[in-house]
């Protein structure tokens, strides 16, 4: 299984980043692409930017952890996982999920799976700076951990 993780400051072009995963899927008949976009207006006061940190080498790890637990779930040819750090704008891209599998299936749970647990378990802190000059961490979401829990085994 071909894997990538990347953090970066700078935007990706996302038929670039999805034509180089395809190249390395060797003969995968599906592409699961999923691109998250910094919300502007998910509280009272506008979002002036979001601003997103990261603990190098640990963030990238974790990450690839996350793949290899659905590389065991399902028969995943190919997956890449580019996420943004820095300064971002409402409705910059913050992050790019493609997964590759030779059926659709595999592609689509595997995503759902990965994009479920980096929203809870990826080491990234979010401060949000609002328009009006007021600056606060974003918590995490009770819905994200309850979404979560649907992947847990016992």
């Amino acid at each position: 299984m071909y894997c990538e993780v990347r953090i970066q400051t700078e935007p990706f072009a996302l038929e670039a980043e999805s034509n180089r995963l395809i190249a390395q899927s060797g003969d995968a008949g599906a592409l699961v692409l999923f691109q998250g976009m910094v919300r502007e207006f998910d509280q009272a006061v506008a979002l002036d930017k979001m601003e997103l940190e990261h603990f190098p080498g640990l963030t990238e790890r974790e990450i690839t952890r996350i793949i290899e637990l659905a590389s065991r779930k399902w028969a995943i040819a190919g997956c890449s996982v580019i996420h943004r750090v820095g300064e971002l704008r409402g409705d910059e891209a913050i992050v790019l999920l493609m997964v590759t599998a030779k059926h659709r299936l595999d592609a689509f749970l595997a995503a759902q799976f990965i994009m479920d647990y980096l929203k809870t378990e990826a080491p990234f802190w979010k401060k949000e700076h609002l328009k009006n000059g007021e600056s606060h961490w974003v918590e995490a979401k009770k819905s994200d951990q309850d979404t979560l829990s649907r992947w847990k085994m016992s």
